[in-house]
């Protein structure tokens, strides 16, 4: 437990996570406006459903993403269209530099040359994207139910962790000593993700009547901070884990080479 407790203060914990969530806000906002403009009915639907099914958007708060996704005259695509693509660019850059500076510290790794990394931070923002957009049909087990959903979830959160650790180390760590800090990372996102659709419609609804579109703001940015605490604990724990004698002997891994 020491070695935990100090790892988590490594990583700066609420500092981290409170980053990453205004970030990851400040990256959503315009990428919905980007689908609203610019993408077909077809992904602005699927979007939509992804975004109902991972947090529960009903009622009031479900209406209001609706008017934002009915936005696609050819003025929206003129003005925010192109202003937010320019921003959701610069934003996802600050979002997956802050992802980067996390996986770093969990592996006490020296911060990597812009040249090395810079193509990285594009490139995982398209990755997520398609990732949320297959979060619907995912949850939904392909129609098949929500107990293959649970599994299909899991799985895909857990290649989704893997990779991103990968590629935000530059690969300066191998796949297998990675993998710790994507199954906790997976399983912990998965449970928050399912548990919001119990609580989120509710506290999503209360906020939007007392306090209008700014209560919504606050209870979505409140969710981030907790989603992104969740994640900085799953991938500097799974690098305890990972250099655990048996666990680091299974990985194939000698921590002290690394």
């Amino acid at each position: 437990m020491s070695r935990v407790a100090r790892q988590i203060v490594a990583v700066r914990l609420l500092d981290s996570a409170t980053r990453l969530a205004a970030q990851a806000f400040l990256t959503a906002i315009p990428v919905l406006f980007v689908v609203a403009a610019f993408a077909p009915a077809v992904v602005r639907e699927q979007l939509l459903e992804s975004s109902r099914t991972a947090m529960g958007l009903s009622g009031a708060s479900l209406a209001q993403v609706k008017e934002v996704y009915a936005a696609n005259d050819a003025g929206t695509r003129e003005t925010s269209g192109f202003v937010g693509v320019v921003v959701t660019l610069l934003s996802a850059t600050a979002c997956s530099r802050a992802l980067q500076r996390v996986c770093e510290r969990s592996w006490g790794l020296p911060s990597a040359g812009v040249r090395l990394v810079a193509w990285r931070w594009p490139a995982w923002l398209g990755v997520w994207v398609a990732a949320i957009l297959a979060q619907g049909v995912l949850r939904d087990g392909f129609g098949a139910g929500a107990w293959l959903g649970l599994a299909l979830s899991y799985g895909a959160s857990v290649l989704l962790w893997w990779w991103t650790q990968h590629l935000l180390l530059g690969s300066r760590v191998a796949w297998l000593p990675l993998l710790p800090g994507a199954l906790l990372t997976g399983a912990g996102v998965v449970a928050l993700s399912w548990a919001s659709r119990l609580y989120m419609p509710r506290v999503l609804n209360r906020s939007l009547a007392q306090f209008g579109p700014f209560g919504l703001v606050f209870t979505l940015l409140s969710w981030l901070i907790v989603l992104f605490t969740v994640v900085c604990v799953g991938i500097a724990v799974g690098y305890v884990v990972a250099r655990e004698r048996p666990v680091a002997r299974l990985l194939r891994w000698a921590p002290e080479a690394s």
